[in-house]
């Protein structure tokens, strides 16, 4: 396992990730996306894990188009992004932004999740059907 004061790289079942600690600077912008996505790949990692704490409160009003500027860098880099924390106050309060996360978690590149956990067993889930086709 590899670290720095922010960030620790390791594998789950193959998926090499770049998990950020839950203290360090906000992701606010695109290029914050950017620079955090280099770090990734210095790592080989193919998956990042964010903490909820750490994304913008912006990121989460789609308004503001934030949500869509990042996700568009993870996917243009083709970087997975899981964002981990609890999420059912902000989508108890926005329609749009509980289709946003439902649509996001039906896909394979951009996850909203509530813990490491809950992305060990989608990690596992997919390796299962990897497997199988």
């Amino acid at each position: 396992m590899e670290s720095s004061s922010t960030t620790t790289a390791y594998s789950i079942g193959g998926v090499r990730v770049l998990e950020c600690s839950a203290e360090g600077p906000v992701l606010r912008s695109s290029q914050d996306a950017v620079d955090l996505i280099v770090e990734a790949m210095q790592q080989s990692a193919s998956l990042v894990v964010l903490p909820g704490a750490r994304v913008d409160p912006r990121f989460f009003e789609l308004r503001s188009q934030m949500a869509g500027e990042i996700v568009q860098k993870f996917v243009n880099y083709r970087m997975r992004l899981a964002v981990v924390g609890d999420f059912s106050t902000l989508i108890s309060e926005s329609t749009s932004l509980r289709a946003f996360i439902l649509e996001s978690n039906r896909g394979s590149s951009i996850w909203f999740l509530g813990s490491i956990e809950e992305l060990k067993k989608r990690l596992a889930e997919e390796e299962r059907r990897m497997e199988i086709e």
